[in-house]
């Protein structure tokens, strides 16, 4: 098992607790971190407040359907990848689904190795794997999964902070305002308060390490690739 799957997180809507627990307990077996949901409202509470690499989905759940729920997320201009996991099996069902969004639509009753190979495939289609920057001989930076891999201890990064990071490599030995942070990583939120951004570039070097990211004062930061 490739250790990196550790730092995927789906997304897992399913009603029937039974069939939660059994597909949470193999996913985790396989290494990846699942937030489990059993109703369309309260799936639509936790994804805009948290990331995740991958969505499950049931169809037929409370509140909101899956196919709802994702459609919703589509025209919101959210692309993660997601599987339909459900008993409506005509072919009309299976177009509503990939018309809603869906990257792939598996049947009930289904094996679970069968799921397992679908996530694979959806990984390899999109290259969830991919994008790995390196920083210095050992340290690398994952911008799909956003994590850090130092000398093989690899750290998730919360959204804001890869993003930030990210935006820094890019712009690699060229100062960095606060203010054009700011614009370009929250355009469409509100801005952050300058304690804020001090906050997360000090949680970066806590994982990436002090020398990267020198303070220019005054003026901003300077990302230093070595």
């Amino acid at each position: 098992m490739c250790d990196i799957l550790t730092f995927m997180k789906i997304l897992l809507l399913e009603d029937d607790l039974i069939l939660n627990e059994i597909i949470e307990e193999f996913l985790q077996e396989l290494g990846y971190e699942v937030t489990c949901v059993f109703d369309g409202m309260q799936a639509s509470e936790i994804i805009y407040e948290n990331p995740f690499d991958l969505l499950i989905l049931d169809v037929n759940v409370p509140t909101l359907t899956g196919f709802e729920f994702l459609k919703n997320l589509r025209d919101n201009e959210i692309t993660t990848p997601a599987i339909f996991i459900t008993s409506l099996n005509s072919v009309e069902d299976v177009e509503e689904g990939f018309k809603s969004g869906a990257d792939d639509y598996l049947k009930k009753p289904f094996e679970l190795k069968e799921l397992e190979l679908r996530i694979n495939n959806i990984k390899r289609l999109l290259h969830l794997e991919d994008e790995e920057i390196e920083i210095s001989k050992d340290i690398k930076f994952n911008s799909k999964l956003n994590y850090i891999n130092n000398n093989s201890i690899k750290t998730k990064l919360p959204l804001k902070e890869a993003q930030i990071l990210k935006y820094l490599i890019n712009n690699v030995n060229r100062c960095i305002s606060q203010d054009e942070l700011s614009s370009n990583i929250w355009s469409y939120e509100t801005s952050p308060t300058s304690s804020t951004i001090r906050t997360y570039i000090k949680n970066i070097r806590k994982v990436l390490g002090e020398e990267f990211i020198e303070t220019i004062k005054g003026v901003g930061y300077r990302f230093n690739k070595k």
